[in-house]
C-alpha cells in the first residue's frame, strides 16, 4: 500500500522521532490529504511508535548569587524573532564520563540560536554559550533571557554579561520545572530521540551527534505549532504571521 509505504519512509527518515501528528503533517505537506486518525491507525498496525521522554539533569545548589524575578510567567510565546530566550544545562554519562549541554532557544520558533558543550559544569560554558548568542543579535535587539536558578545563572559574572548587553534576566521559581517548559521539552526530546536510541561509545561521538542533531532539530524537524514548519523555515518564511 502507497501511502503504508510513505509513512514508513517519513518515520524511517526521522530514525522514529516522529508521531502520527507530525508523519500526517509532512504527508500533508508533500499533497497527500490524509486524515490523522488514519496515520495513527496504521502506524499501530505497522508497529511504528514514537519514543519515550526522559528526566532531566537538575543544577539547582541553593541561592550561591544573586536571584531574578520571573518576568516570563509562563508566556512562551513571541510575536518575533530574539524577544524571548529561554536557557538551562543538561547531562549526558558515556562510559562514566560526563558531558554538558548549554543551549539558548528563541521562543518565537523553538530555534536553538546558540549552544556550548564541555566536560565539566563549569561557568565557561555557559560563558561560552553567551558569546555566540550574542553574535546573533543586531544592535537594537535585547531578548529577556529566562532560566531556572542554576547557580551559573547566579553569578555576578553571568548577570554583568547580560547587563552590559542590555539584556534583562528572568529565573523560574525555585523547583518549578514549568517555569522554564520549553527548555525542560527540547532536552527531553533530545535524550528520547537521539541519546537512548542510539549508543555512544564515547563522549566525543555524543559531542558531535548532538551537533548534527540540533542542525536537524533547527532545519528539518517540523513543529505543529508552526505550521508545520521546522524553526528556521518558520524564521525565513517571507511575510511571516505573528506567532499566537
Amino acid at each position: 500500500m502507497a501511502l503504508k509505504e510513505a509513512i514508513k519512509a517519513i518515520f524511517d527518515s526521522h530514525k522514529g522521532r516522529y508521531g502520527y501528528r507530525r508523519v500526517t503533517a509532512q504527508l500533508r505537506q508533500s499533497g497527500q490529504g490524509v486524515n490523522h486518525k488514519t496515520v495513527q491507525s496504521l502506524m499501530a498496525g505497522m508497529g511504528l511508535k514514537s519514543l519515550v521522554r526522559p528526566k532531566k539533569y537538575r543544577s539547582y545548589r541553593g541561592e550561591v548569587g544573586r536571584t531574578a524575578p520571573d518576568l516570563l510567567q509562563r508566556k512562551f510565546s513571541a510575536d518575533r524573532a530574539n524577544c524571548k530566550w529561554v536557557t538551562d544545562v543538561t547531562e549526558f554519562s558515556v562510559a562514566g564520563d560526563k558531558l554538558y549541554l548549554s543551549p539558548i532557544m528563541d521562543l518565537y520558533n523553538g530555534e536553538i540560536v546558540a549552544f556550548e558543550t564541555a566536560r565539566r559544569s563549569r561557568f565557561k560554558l555557559v560563558d561560552n554559550m553567551l558569546t555566540k548568542a550574542f553574535a546573533r543579535l543586531n544592535e537594537d535587539e535585547r531578548p529577556t533571557l529566562h532560566s531556572d536558578q542554576g547557580w551559573q545563572y547566579q553569578m555576578s559574572a553571568f548577570q554583568r554579561r547580560l547587563e552590559t548587553r542590555g539584556l534583562a534576566q528572568s529565573m523560574s521559581r525555585k523547583g518549578n520545572c514549568l517555569d522554564n517548559a520549553p527548555m525542560e521539552s527540547f532536552f527531553a526530546t533530545l535524550k528520547s530521540e537521539l541519546f537512548h536510541p542510539e549508543r555512544f561509545e564515547t563522549v566525543q561521538s555524543l559531542d558531535k551527534a548532538i551537533e548534527r542533531y540540533i542542525d536537524y532539530y533547527n532545519h528539518r524537524r517540523i513543529k505543529l505549532k508552526l505550521k508545520g514548519l521546522a524553526p528556521v523555515q518558520y524564521r525565513t518564511q517571507p511575510l511571516n504571521l505573528p506567532a499566537q
